[in-house]
């Protein structure tokens, strides 16, 4: 064989494998894009609304501890942050057939923090525009129940005072 003949035979070889090892350079990525499309990011503490197909009876979430899901009336889902990391959601036909699999992520909070650590005791505080106390998953246990506590009596006399007055105008 003469080298002008090698030659033509090897620009195509050498143009497939080129192409080839491209290929398998951004498989990965566009995989990865693809997978990140069907992620739903939402932050802990924070609520996210999506729409589902109206047919959607049931739904299963893989680890409630990291994110809830409600389903509401006309297929809205309602996808709450409650700790940190990954879960998915399955959502399902009244046959079973699966209608959605979709991944949840849940990340930090988005406001502004400043954590002060005293020892190993850790406290959150939310900085928008001025700095108050807010419990934080991964905060002292005394410190983060006081926060709770606080908050759910602020609910309760909100509750109580707004069905008093609701109660006067009838």
């Amino acid at each position: 064989m003469s080298s002008e003949l090698l030659r033509n035979l090897a620009r195509p070889l050498a143009r497939s494998l080129l192409a080839m090892a491209v290929g398998l350079l951004l498989w990965p990525g566009a995989a990865l894009a693809e997978s990140s499309a069907d992620t739903i990011s939402v932050n802990v503490d924070q609520a996210k609304l999506l729409k589902l197909p109206t047919r959607v009876a049931t739904i299963v979430v893989g680890n409630p501890l990291i994110a809830d899901v409600t389903l509401q009336n006309g297929g809205i889902l309602v996808v709450t942050g409650k700790g940190y990391g990954a879960t998915n959601f399955i959502a399902m036909d009244r046959n079973g057939e699966i209608l959605v699999d979709r991944m949840i992520q849940v990340e930090g909070p988005s406001d502004q923090l400043v954590t002060v650590y005293r020892g190993v005791e850790r406290q959150t505080y939310s900085c928008m525009p001025i700095c108050q106390r807010r419990a934080t998953l991964g905060d002292d246990e005394k410190y983060f129940s006081s926060v709770l506590q606080q908050s759910s009596s602020l609910t309760n006399q909100a509750s109580s005072s707004a069905s008093a007055t609701t109660g006067k105008a009838n």
